[in-house]
């Protein structure tokens, strides 16, 4: 079984709101092309059609987009900080956090390459940090250290606490997959 009812619902949902047929939002480095009538949301860059579980964050972001983002509060957390996560944290620690350590973990500051391809900037944080946007109002910030003579390199996301406001825990999963591979 695949996402089909997630999708169908995420539509659904965005339908009631009675939005333009036509709409778009940006994310990370990319802008989506959304139709209603066709129930279709296409990758502007590569002029392909989004994968379900991105359409899905897509169609959950615009939903709470229309209904009014919660402003960024700059409070920092975890994902393990997050209430209802347990079940969850193997999957995102492997979608998301293991591909930043494989691919950083040595050199760290390797990550400013990220820099020139997404939507984020420089920041504060272990020996190495970046904030990324990855919609307009849903900052994640990345961080990593190097290996030392007692632990080995290490990695982790923290999310704006307002996130919890725009995406269930499923949805910051898959967001944080998407930006680990990104990365």
């Amino acid at each position: 079984m695949g996402y089909e009812v997630a999708v169908k619902k995420a539509w659904e949902d965005l339908a009631k709101l009675k939005p333009a047929k036509e709409l778009s939002v940006k994310f990370l480095a990319d802008e989506y092309s959304l139709d209603l009538e066709a129930k279709r949301v296409l990758s502007l860059s590569c002029n392909t059609q989004a994968k379900d579980f991105t359409s899905i964050l897509i169609l959950h972001y615009l939903v709470q987009k229309i209904k009014g983002l919660p402003g960024v509060t700059g409070n920092w957390l975890t994902f393990r900080e997050f209430s209802g996560v347990e079940g969850y944290f193997d999957a995102y620690r492997k979608r998301a956090i293991e591909p930043i350590i494989r691919k950083y973990g040595q050199n760290p500051e390797a990550i400013k390459t990220a820099l020139e391809r997404l939507p984020a900037e420089q920041s504060g944080g272990g020996d190495f940090g970046i904030v990324i946007q990855a919609f307009a109002g849903v900052p994640v910030l990345v961080k990593l250290w190097k290996a030392d003579t007692e632990f080995g390199p290490d990695a982790n996301m923290y999310f704006d606490s307002s996130i919890t406001g725009i995406f269930c825990t499923e949805d910051i999963v898959v967001l944080a997959g998407i930006i680990g591979s990104s990365l």
